[in-house]
């Protein structure tokens, strides 16, 4: 018999197949057990275990326990990371500095290795002396140079910044001289009465400049090369009154050839632009003065550490005397002469 589309198939108990007795009896009851725990195959002829309500299956974590959290697995392109921030900052500084030192070192390496290169070719002879090349003159000009100079050849590296400072003190003060010269022809123009100071001003450029050089400088350069205490005393009394001299120099007196703060502040009242001159000309002598003050302590601070005396200079003196050929000629002809007088007398 056709059934209508519009019926169920399974409707009735014969047709229903969830009717049927098999299933039916397995169904969860108070007295049987859902089919999670049941197990078919179990043959013990036991009966099934009553049931039982399924507990919830959120479970909540005690309090106390802290969630563990996922371990992150680092991929083998990912860089890691072995220290805080500041702990790499810090090892790359040190690095660094490391790497400054070292160069630094070869540094002062090459040039000790340059200084005793040049001193070997030195003491070969007559044929490889060191020619002059100071002061740095042109080929064509008929004087020629009068002293070698090589501050990082002939001093040693502890002492080479301050015989470069004591070098560039006095090209200080030779230009400021010249500046002094140009100041005091212009004060002269303004006032014709300042002739004497005008030609103070020329003579002071021309005797400070070369004097300065030959009676503390080279001293003072001399010292440093072949740590002569006499050549450190030679210097200590000269420069001592060249600063006396700087001091003068700022100070200004009128009609000393200075153009130091009196005569600036004089000049200040007849024509500003020459006392502008004249003052900038002060400010340079003040400067210098100041620098020389200070070289001076530095440099006898350093003569008393290297355990020089006064004894020691004389030594250095008496033995330079006795080795010069003239002073040894001189010396034989007065006692030859002395000889042959009192051999006549007789």
């Amino acid at each position: 018999m056709a059934r209508n589309s519009g019926e169920n198939p399974f409707e009735g108990d014969l047709g229903n197949p969830f009717q049927d007795p098999a299933v039916i009896q397995h169904r969860p009851t108070s007295e049987y057990a859902t089919l999670d725990i049941y197990n078919p195959f179990d043959k013990s002829g036991q009966p099934p275990p009553a049931y039982e309500p399924p507990a919830s299956t959120q479970t909540v974590p005690p309090a106390s326990a802290p969630a563990e959290q996922p371990t992150k697995k680092v991929s083998p392109t990912e860089t890691r990371n072995y220290g805080s921030y500041g702990t790499q900052a810090s090892t790359a500084t040190a690095t660094a500095e490391l790497l400054k030192r070292q160069e630094e070192l070869n540094r002062k390496a090459e040039e000790l290795d340059r200084r005793e290169r040049e001193l070997q070719n030195a003491a070969l002879g007559s044929g490889a002396a060191r020619q002059n090349n100071w002061p740095p003159l042109p080929s064509f000009c008929p004087v020629q140079p009068c002293f070698y100079q090589d501050i990082p050849v002939e001093i040693p590296v502890e002492s080479q910044k301050t015989v470069t400072t004591m070098y560039y003190l006095w090209m200080a003060s030779t230009g400021t001289l010249l500046f002094n010269f140009l100041a005091s022809l212009a004060w002269f123009c303004v006032d014709t009465s300042s002739g004497s100071g005008f030609g103070l001003s020329i003579l002071w450029a021309l005797v400070f400049t070369p004097c300065s050089f030959l009676c503390w400088y080279r001293p003072m350069y001399k010292a440093f090369r072949s740590d002569s205490s006499f050549n450190f005393f030679v210097f200590f009394f000269i420069f001592f009154a060249q600063s006396v001299v700087y001091v003068l120099q700022a100070i200004g007196i009128p009609g000393w050839g200075f153009s130091g703060w009196i005569v600036s502040l004089t000049a200040l009242k007849v024509n500003t632009g020459v006392a502008i001159l004249m003052i900038l000309v002060a400010l340079s002598f003040t400067a210098i003065a100041g620098l020389g003050i200070i070289m001076l302590k530095r440099i006898h601070s350093l003569y008393r550490n290297t355990g020089a005396s006064f004894q020691k200079a004389q030594e250095e003196f008496a033995a330079g005397v006795f080795s010069n050929q003239a002073v040894r000629t001189a010396a034989a002809n007065a006692a030859t002469g002395a000889a042959t007088g009192a051999f006549r007398g007789s």
